[in-house]
């Protein structure tokens, strides 16, 4: 398995345990983080470690990631698995495709190994052409939103909907609605975004506390690089000295309301009907290349998933300030009907990504990746 960032550890995770459950003996090996060693995986390399997100960044890295690169196609040469998942991630783990078909190792090249993408490049947003490179490359697709499958008609690619990984039976969510909680903050879980983001959301609680709302705030971190980098911002704000708690992601935490960028845990907000505003700010350079290349009309996921009704208002680059996201964020704690208004979009989402009964991710992978 390749989970190259937080979010596709922890799908991983839950596929390892799923089959695990079903085969006791099947070996893993990830390039991934703790979560999907924790569950059973051999760790290879902790690649979740290093994510990176955006153009400017990943040309900065290029380097590392060439070496991370090179070194994972020797050792699948070396071990010859009999399947490969790629979670997410396809900026390294379609390269990856690429390379074990050009080198005669995946089916799709004649080899005897089964290279998987579990977790779609969001084609419906950019670079819909993609799905003929997928065609060429991969062995099969498992996608998590059911409208994905639409995308792929045209191509010889066998896709399924395997359901959503919020879906599965036993997730539990990071987060829940609390009408007497803390304010959320949700800058990443990268270096590079929280750099960007943070500053802004701290801009924001600091306005909401000169006022009588007297807001408290709780902070999740990721790794310890991040509570460092968090930490330092933190002890610059002598305004907010006692107003935020940091705390490790894998807390359980309760919120009345999420100020968030638009990443998985703005999704995990709207399951656990948490009302929120995304913020969001991007290298320059990134966010340029970004606005000429992507095609849809909001950025969160919950949003995609509910036009008709997006359930999170959204301020991108310029537009999230400080005074934006504070207006905002204070009419949720003002408005009595934003908790029941969450709750209803929550219960669409559950509806909308619910896992098919004959064929969820580990059944759909034990099938596709010829274990069983």
């Amino acid at each position: 398995m390749v989970a190259g960032e937080a979010s596709g550890d922890e799908h991983a995770a839950q596929v390892v345990l799923d089959l695990k459950a079903r085969k006791p003996n099947l070996k893993v090996c990830s390039l991934g983080g703790e979560k999907v060693r924790d569950a059973g995986a051999e760790q290879l390399f902790p690649l979740a470690d290093y994510g990176v997100v955006g153009l400017f960044e990943v040309l900065k890295n290029y380097g590392f990631f060439r070496d991370v690169f090179e070194k994972t196609i020797t050792w699948i040469e070396h071990v010859k698995p009999r399947c490969i998942l790629l979670v997410d991630y396809p900026g390294f783990n379609l390269r990856l495709a690429r390379a074990l078909r050009q080198r005669g190792i995946s089916r799709k090249g004649g080899g005897g190994v089964s290279v998987l993408q579990y977790i779609s490049p969001q084609l419906w947003a950019w670079k819909p052409r993609r799905r003929f490179a997928m065609a060429d490359i991969l062995d099969g697709l498992g996608v998590i939103f059911p409208f994905e499958t639409k995308c792929y008609e045209d191509v010889s690619l066998p896709v399924s909907f395997v359901g959503h990984p919020f879906a599965h039976p036993s997730y539990q969510s990071p987060v829940k609605y609390d009408p007497e909680g803390d304010l959320l903050l949700l800058p990443g879980s990268r270096v590079q975004p929280v750099s960007r983001i943070l500053p802004v959301f701290l801009d924001a609680l600091e306005e909401l506390n000169t006022e009588e709302l007297g807001v408290r705030a709780v902070l999740p971190v990721s790794s310890p690089q991040i509570r460092e980098q968090v930490e330092r911002m933190l002890s610059h704000r002598s305004l907010l000295k006692d107003c935020v708690r940091v705390v490790n992601r894998a807390d359980s935490l309760s919120a009345r309301a999420a100020l968030m960028s638009s990443g998985t845990m703005s999704l995990s907000c709207a399951w656990a009907g948490i009302p929120g505003v995304i913020g969001y700010r991007a290298h320059p350079f990134t966010y340029l290349i970004g606005k000429l290349l992507v095609q849809v009309p909001h950025l969160g996921m919950a949003n995609l998933l509910l036009p008709d009704d997006p359930p999170n208002a959204e301020f991108l680059q310029g537009r999230a300030t400080g005074s934006r996201l504070a207006e905002e964020i204070r009419k949720i704690f003002l408005d009595l009907e934003s908790g029941k208004n969450a709750a209803r979009s929550a219960e669409k989402l559950h509806q909308l990504l619910a896992q098919p009964q004959k064929l969820g991710v580990a059944d759909w992978l034990l099938q596709e990746g010829k274990l069983g």
